[in-house]
């Protein structure tokens, strides 16, 4: 991963590979708990948001984890899935983790401007209320505590979730830019 972060992004893209390797050592054997607040603090702090059309060029693009860290930017879905895989590499199981749609409600209390936004919830258990790991404020949450976030759907690895459904109504195949960011995850030597 570093050799192709730094053929692409130069000697800044290896750096980054090399930061968030080390950082991930030392993460290795903390409690999950703690595992999941150094991630999303590490992310939220590292990573400058920015739309795609800024970094990308392009109006929708979901990068990579390494992408990310070597570009050291991206908007909200590059944000959860550089977290979704670095929790994963920790160990933390796939029943516990989803990436989800939401719309956001922005401008504050009582405003009525609403955006898609993504976050990564996180299931301490089945059918209970998750975690949400976000790059708009720097806590982890419990999604009680984010009125301000409808979820509409979400997906991991074993499928699409619909609503708050704690079952999966369809394959993750469905998401087809899902499909394409794993493929080229793979194509940088990353094996999801």
């Amino acid at each position: 991963m570093r050799l192709v972060a730094q053929q692409r992004f130069g000697a800044v893209g290896g750096e980054g590979v090399d930061a968030w390797r080390k950082a991930l050592g030392a993460w290795r054997g903390l409690s999950e708990d703690e595992q999941l607040r150094r991630v999303n603090e590490y992310f939220n702090r590292r990573i400058r948001f920015a739309e795609d059309s800024a970094v990308w060029s392009q109006p929708d693009y979901w990068a990579t984890p390494l992408e990310t860290i070597a570009r050291g930017a991206g908007d909200c879905e590059d944000f959860v899935f550089a977290k979704y895989f670095t929790l994963r590499e920790l160990g933390i199981a796939e029943d516990r983790l989803r990436m989800t749609y939401v719309r956001a409600t922005v401008g504050g209390p009582g405003s009525s401007v609403s955006q898609a936004h993504m976050v990564l919830s996180y299931y301490p258990a089945p059918d209970v209320v998750p975690l949400v790991l976000d790059n708009l404020i720097v806590d982890i949450r419990s999604a009680t505590a984010r009125p301000d976030l409808a979820p509409v759907f979400s997906f991991n690895m074993q499928g699409v979730f619909v609503g708050g459904a704690s079952q999966a109504s369809s394959p993750v195949d469905r998401v087809s830019r899902w499909r394409e960011l794993l493929l080229r995850m793979r194509s940088e030597g990353y094996m999801p």
